[in-house]
């Protein structure tokens, strides 16, 4: 890979983070691959809107119970703008097809990130 996919990388996780990426709590190997492929490449597609990859990665992750995960890219969700009510309702579509126990799960990770306004 490139300085220049360094740099897109760093740019959607900014947008997505809130926050420039600065040294990944990964081996450096691993660490460059998060930034310079997967995020400096794979999100920079454009058949999908970033949003649109965004909701994926959350549908996914819920799919996979990968509460963790989900908490990063649930505030990654946020922080493009997409609203809290879009991701209730991907995470009870998921309910119907990957089991109730990962949109429970799901549910928690945002509320822990996202909590309801009272």
């Amino acid at each position: 890979m490139s300085k220049e996919q360094a740099a897109k990388g760093a740019e959607v996780m900014e947008k997505l983070f809130g926050r420039k990426p600065g040294k990944l709590p990964f081996p450096d190997r691993f660490g460059e691959y998060t930034l310079e492929h997967l995020f400096g490449d794979v999100w920079q597609g454009e058949a999908l809107a970033l949003q649109e990859r965004s909701l994926v990665t959350c549908a996914v992750l819920t799919a996979l119970a990968r509460e963790p995960e989900q908490k990063v890219h649930f505030t990654g969700a946020k922080n493009l703008g997409i609203p809290r009510e879009k991701l209730e309702e991907m995470i009870t579509h998921i309910a119907h097809y990957a089991g109730w126990p990962v949109a429970v799960g799901a549910f928690r990770s945002l509320d822990a990130v996202w909590p309801v306004e009272e």
